[in-house]
């Protein structure tokens, strides 16, 4: 497993994948139940989990004979830390020029 946020970035470039990350989101879940509604199939679904799991972003739990897959956060996390970077420059750039139009 890899917490890249360039890997975990390019897995969520795909609908789909962001899709599973959102019903993710809400709980843990089997394929079967991830790939309910969808217009792809079951196969397919779990192609795109193979993905966001080499990326990070997803954590696979066997239970009997079915695998769960959970948000990982850590993934997560690495890709927050990334845009953190960004939101913090930006912020001091934006309080750099306010002070600058009160002088």
């Amino acid at each position: 497993m890899n917490t890249n946020h360039s890997q975990a970035f390019l897995a969520l470039g795909d609908p789909t994948r962001q899709l599973l990350m959102e019903r993710l989101a809400k709980r843990p879940m089997p394929v079967g139940k991830l790939a309910a509604g969808l217009s792809i199939s079951r196969p397919a679904v779990s192609q795109h989990l193979k993905v966001l799991h080499n990326a990070g972003l997803v954590t696979v739990q066997q239970e009997g004979t079915r695998n769960i897959y959970h948000i990982d956060p850590r993934g997560v996390e690495a890709m927050r830390t990334y845009l953190d970077r960004f939101w913090d420059r930006a912020l001091a750039a934006f309080k750099r020029a306010a002070e600058e139009d009160m002088e």
